[in-house]
């Protein structure tokens, strides 16, 4: 924006200026000389030479004001608005159209302050000056300010009562908008057809209808807008029926039934209209081909998109999200690497591709190269790469993410920010996801739920059930998400009383019925607070069959207070739901391993091994300055190996001396104390605490993310490193998060 003393001293600068001199601005009779030269030098600005322009202009020997007009269009046009302001300075008598220039200028690059203090200096304005205060106010969606400069011009003219529509109807104010269509009668057919696509928009094809037959005369536009609202409404019986009533069709109209056939899922009724259309262009063509991808029918999406005559930007971006979500990503990079020409709609269809693949490290690969191409990151592409980065834990990018989108201007508004909120949370960092929660602009459902899950998963249910009850009072409505996330909560912090009462109560209260994943909670809340009959009556009484979660739910509880029998029973009936579900072997070997049941032990690696099922290794990872860093037991290939090996003796023994004990139980091998204590004494996220020890600086939390749960030992572990070192550990592992401070976890040992 460019400031308003400028234009303050140029109103200075004109009050004090001579009369013009004779072929300096000449009034009255103009020589056909400066006529020519005037002609080229619009000429020249409309095909982008401006410094053609300019020497032109320097080199006249006498000039008009319709020359510094010309000049002044040209720059405004070409985007050189601050060379359009010192050239307006310089005009020794400005007229009208200097000003409605101008004005124009400042208005299409969002200058409205200044557009506002030249309109207010303006000695003489004309309809043209009102209609351009009101479109630059209502493409800003300042509808009220439009309305003031529509009231305060003393001549309206066409434009001005079809501006003043528009405001209203494409700021979704379709109530003011009849209210103004009403108050006069002299409308044109692009009055009406604006009014009529407004209710459209809104789905208001009743309303739209009655407009439609009053008009006194249709176009084309007019049939247009009402076959192709009908068809997005999915009333393909009442828009084909308009479509061959209307007395003439133009491209627009064929391509409205594609479209509306294509997205209601008619394939061959689509094909058909197609192929009787007299003329084709992109659209239609995109339309068929999007109706083939969205039918995953990617070879005949193919053979239509290679014989396109003429493709765009849309066509190749079509085919490259239908590959993308049939999970064909090698055909989707070729599509890619192939386009002519690339907008943000082809970066982040690419980008989601990756992430939804779980090809993290190709996602921020893509990512650094769309910077480097100078591409503008859109909504969509920022909420992909936050996933990402949640994904991977990858907090500095990103946080480095959250600043360039508020450089972007975005602002945190539901899409992103709720992508925000969820990266924050799942890279451990609960403050800044609290912060950002509040600063969103506004709330759904999606952001409520977030943040309660977010605080369930990490142990804090307190705070997980105080933002439920801020949630009750707003006029956002808990669905079954945010129930799941409020009996989590309650089961993760111990608060089994609660979680009945919530649990027996949602539906009367919240209008929720219980589904599988709130039994789920029930069994797992009932099942960590050892009330393991309880939990087996509820998964007999339940609606439905019990599902492999739930069993899996109780399997977690007989390890966890020790009941090999019903671990036994909980695990056969997951392996007859899940027989390829290795976690589980592992699970309920676990289970007889800590009760000494080595023979079950290995009846369990048997049976593994006949099945086929292998257990996924463990991996833990951390990033250290924009790095990621990744540990596996017994790591033997990092770089600092031998430095974290000889910081982790040490530590084995100071944590010995404040009373630590190996808890050599969780070893599924029948070997002695002393090999078993070797054996967990390097799992990977010991291996990567111990790195985050030595390379992050004190005052700032060690993140390490696990992919699979946390073992007894080093859970305990973690507890007395943090308390030793004085650090504030946070372990995100399959299940849950560990916040571990001062020797103790904010899961309560209860995980």
């Amino acid at each position: 924006m460019l400031p308003s003393r400028y234009l303050r001293a140029a109103a200075q600068q004109r009050s004090h200026r001579r009369p013009p001199a004779a072929g300096e601005a000449c009034s009255g009779k103009i020589d056909a000389d400066v006529i020519r030269r005037n002609k080229s030098i619009t000429a020249h600005m409309r095909a982008g030479r401006v410094g053609e322009a300019e020497r032109l202009f320097d080199a006249m020997p006498r000039r008009s004001t319709s020359t510094y007009n010309a000049m002044l269009a040209g720059y405004a046009s070409n985007g050189r608005l601050p060379v359009a302001l010192s050239l307006f300075r310089s005009i020794p008598w400005p007229d009208t159209f200097s000003y409605n220039t101008l004005l124009h200028a400042l208005a299409v690059s969002s200058s409205l302050t200044d557009a506002r203090s030249l309109f207010d200096e303006m000695p003489v304005k004309d309809s043209v000056s009102y209609n351009v205060m009101i479109s630059s106010h209502a493409n800003h969606g300042l509808v009220s300010l439009a309305r003031k400069y529509f009231d305060l011009a003393p001549e309206k003219d066409a434009v001005s009562w079809n501006g003043m529509l528009a405001a209203y109807v494409r700021n979704g104010r379709i109530q003011e908008a009849m209210e103004l269509f009403n108050s006069r009668t002299e409308w044109d057919a692009i009055s009406w057809n604006a009014l009529m696509a407004g209710y459209v928009q809104l789905g208001r094809m009743a309303e739209a209808q009655e407009l439609f037959d009053r008009m006194p005369q249709r176009d084309v536009v007019s049939w247009n807008t009402m076959v192709s609202g009908y068809a997005r409404g999915g009333d393909m019986v009442e828009a084909r029926r308009l479509f061959d009533m209307a007395p003439v069709r133009d491209i627009f109209t064929w391509t409205a039934v594609v479209s509306g056939y294509a997205q209601n899922g008619m394939l061959e009724d689509a094909q058909m209209v197609f192929d009787a259309m007299p003329e084709r262009n992109a659209v239609s063509w995109n339309a068929l081909v999007a109706a083939y991808v969205q039918r995953r029918m990617m070879e005949k999406a193919k053979e239509l998109f290679d014989m396109m005559p003429c493709r765009n930007v849309a066509s190749w971006n079509t085919m490259l999200t239908g590959y993308a979500q049939a999970g064909m990503l090698d055909e989707a990079r070729a599509v890619f690497d192939m386009m002519p020409q690339k907008d943000a709609v082809s970066w982040a269809a690419m980008l989601a591709a990756y992430a939804q693949g779980g090809f993290s490290e190709e996602t921020l690969q893509l990512f650094i190269k769309m910077g480097r191409c100078g591409e503008w990151v859109n909504r969509s592409a920022f909420a992909c790469l936050l996933s990402t980065c949640a994904d991977i834990a990858a907090l500095e990018c990103g946080m480095q993410l959250h600043g360039r989108l508020i450089k972007a201007g975005y602002g945190l508004g539901r899409f992103v920010g709720n992508a925000l909120l969820a990266m924050y949370f799942k890279c451990g960092n609960m403050e800044d996801a609290r912060n950002a929660f509040e600063e969103m602009e506004e709330r759904d459902t999606v952001s409520w739920n977030t943040v309660i899950a977010g605080y369930a998963r990490h142990g804090f249910g307190k705070e997980a059930l105080e933002v439920f009850d801020m949630m009750r009072m707003t006029s956002t409505k808990p669905d079954d998400i945010t129930l799941v996330g409020v009996l989590a909560a309650c089961s993760h912090s111990g608060l089994v009383e609660k979680g009945i009462s919530y649990f027996y109560s949602m539906h009367h209260d919240f209008g929720v019925a219980a589904k599988p994943e709130h039994y789920t909670c029930m069994i797992d809340l009932l099942g960590r607070a050892g009330r393991l009959d309880e939990a087996q009556g509820l998964m007999k009484d339940m609606p439905f069959e019990p599902d492999a979660t739930m069993w899996g739910a109780l399997l977690g509880a007989s390890r966890i207070h020790r009941n090999p029998e019903l671990g036994r029973i909980a695990a056969e009936k997951i392996f007859e739901l899940e027989p390829e579900n290795g976690g589980m072997y592992v699970l309920l070997s676990n289970i007889y391993a800590s009760s000494g049941k080595w023979r079950d032990v290995g009846k369990m690696r048997v049976m593994m091994e006949e099945r086929g099922v292998k257990k996924v290794p463990g991996f833990s990872w951390m990033e250290v300055q924009n790095k990621v860093h990744t540990f596996s037991v017994g790591d033997c290939v990092h770089p600092e190996k031998e430095k974290i090996y000889a910081f982790l003796k040490d530590l084995d023994m100071r944590m010995k001396k404040a009373g630590y004990v190996s808890a050599t139980e969780m070893v599924l091998h029948d070997v002695e104390d002393e090999e078993k204590e070797n054996m967990l004494k390097y799992h990977s996220e010991k291996l990567a605490v111990a790195y985050g020890i030595l390379n992050i600086p004190l005052g700032r939390p060690i993140r390490v993310i696990k992919n699979l749960r946390v073992c007894g030992d080093c859970h305990n572990a973690c507890k007395y490193i943090s308390a030793i070192e004085g650090r504030l550990i946070i372990l995100r592992d399959s299940n849950r998060f560990h916040h571990f401070r001062d020797g103790s976890c904010s899961c309560g040992d209860y995980w």
